[in-house]
């Protein structure tokens, strides 16, 4: 399975989205510096700037899993190169299987290696600017850490919910509107509240987009036994 998800990422030049990932996280890192240093406006504790920081790179890695679908499994249906790609000596169910574990792991570990990385520099840089009261504590960090890692769970889920589509429409900008939609949806709300922020949406919709992808499988192989 390594092998074989290792040819996907070169097959896919799939290395060029780290870039992607690289400057997309500077935009945010910039934003953040911008609202918490600079503008100086709601974001009153490491608590609030955590949180915001978490919802962008949810939001951002959420779209690149849409985008990363398009590439391996709906671009290559679009064009027809996925039924010459079945007729490799290689189990359809595994092929599907690497492509999914691609667009998994993409999403969990930049969103975890991001808050961390992200969250580290903002905290260094208020060790100077002093914008931020009080002090990181062992208890707010194991939390934020506990938090970030479940969160990440379930937002890796949700990136394969725009599967659906695609795989219904063929079509690479229906993948990608949806995994827009779904990041308007979840980031919804009004006040301080917000529809992702409820543990049960977050459990369901990851549940959702990890049923998504198997009945995706599911359908790979029906086709095979056909």
């Amino acid at each position: 399975m390594r092998k074989l998800i290792s040819l996907e990422i070169r097959k896919h030049k799939l290395a060029g989205m780290l870039k992607g990932a690289l400057i997309t996280n500077l935009g945010i890192l910039a934003f953040m510096i911008l609202v918490v240093f600079i503008d100086r406006s709601e974001l009153e504790t490491y608590s609030d700037v955590f949180e915001a920081l978490y919802l962008f790179i949810r939001a951002a890695f959420i779209i690149f899993a849409s985008v990363l679908l398009s590439k391996l499994i709906i671009d290559e249906y679009k064009n027809n190169t996925i039924t010459l790609l079945f007729t490799y000596p290689i189990s359809r169910m595994k092929l599907m299987y690497a492509k999914l574990i691609i667009v998994l792991l993409f999403t969990f570990l930049n969103i975890i290696v991001s808050n961390i990385t992200l969250g580290a520099i903002i905290v260094g840089i208020n060790s100077f600017a002093n914008a931020i009261p009080g002090e990181i504590t062992a208890d707010l960090l194991i939390s934020e850490l506990i938090k970030t890692g479940a969160s990440a769970v379930y937002a890796a889920g949700i990136g394969l919910i725009p599967l659906y589509v695609g795989m219904r429409k063929k079509s690479v900008p229906a993948t990608i509107v949806s995994g827009v939609l779904i990041v308007a949806l979840i980031s919804s709300g009004f006040g301080e509240f917000r529809l992702g922020e409820l543990a049960f949406v977050s459990v369901s919709l990851g549940l959702l987009g990890m049923a998504i992808a198997f009945q995706s499988i599911r359908r790979v192989e029906r086709d095979d036994i056909a």
